[in-house]
């Protein structure tokens, strides 16, 4: 009965310093949680980042078969890009009429033609794009879209008219066939093609990156300006 009472006396100052010990260890813990948090923040958020950067490293895949430098908070974690030539993003089918006529010591000579095209706008990718991946925005670096091909459909002779000495040449014939396509160019310049493919990529991009911050498109340079064919 008396080893009884007194195991009951030692255990209460036992218990209480285990209790002591305990909520020591816990404020330690708290603390250490607390010192450390922006730096596990930061290392968790840069985490995420890089996840993003390669996201959109397999989007520009998908989309363009183009590997772009990537860089997330100025440190470069994609640096090799995948050789490409172009992309083309948008076609367009475009009809161009051209017609020429000379006259010489009073006898004229006419040639009508008209062309269908198929235009296809995109980006020179020979070019630098990059992809900066950043805690409140996304930024690529890429060219102004650009005319990167033109398919001749269908062309009709529409007239070749002859005059009494001054007779068409074949050398004639194959300068306006030649305008023909520059034609087809200008036209789509004209009605914004380019901007159009622009446009396209950025929605592309969008669809396929569903990112907490915007994605934005900066292009490089100046956008190209190319003088228009001459309909004589």
């Amino acid at each position: 009965m008396l080893n009884s009472k007194e195991s009951a006396r030692f255990s209460w100052p036992a218990a209480l310093s285990l209790v002591v010990l305990m909520l020591l260890i816990a404020g330690v813990f708290i603390f250490w949680r607390l010192e450390t948090w922006p730096a596990r923040t930061i290392t968790q958020s840069t985490e995420d980042l890089e996840r993003l950067g390669k996201d959109l490293r397999a989007a520009f895949i998908d989309i363009a078969h183009l590997q772009p430098r990537i860089t997330v908070n100025n440190r470069t974690i994609v640096n090799e890009a995948t050789p490409t030539a172009e992309l083309a993003i948008l076609e367009r089918q475009l009809k161009v009429k051209r017609e020429f006529q000379h006259t010489w010591a009073g006898s004229s000579k006419r040639i009508k033609l008209s062309g269908t095209f198929l235009v296809k706008a995109g980006f020179d990718l020979r070019e630098d794009v990059a992809v900066d991946v950043r805690p409140d925005e996304i930024v690529v670096h890429v060219p102004h879209a650009i005319i990167v091909g033109i398919e001749e459909k269908h062309v009709d002779v529409l007239a070749l008219d002859n005059g009494l000495w001054n007779r068409i040449s074949g050398a004639d014939l194959e300068k306006e066939l030649a305008q023909l396509p520059e034609m087809a160019r200008t036209q789509a310049l004209e009605t914004g093609l380019p901007t159009e493919a622009e446009q396209e990529l950025q929605h592309q991009l969008d669809k396929r990156i569903h990112s907490r911050q915007p994605l934005k498109l900066l292009f490089n340079g100046a956008a190209p300006v190319e003088s228009p064919a001459v309909n004589r």
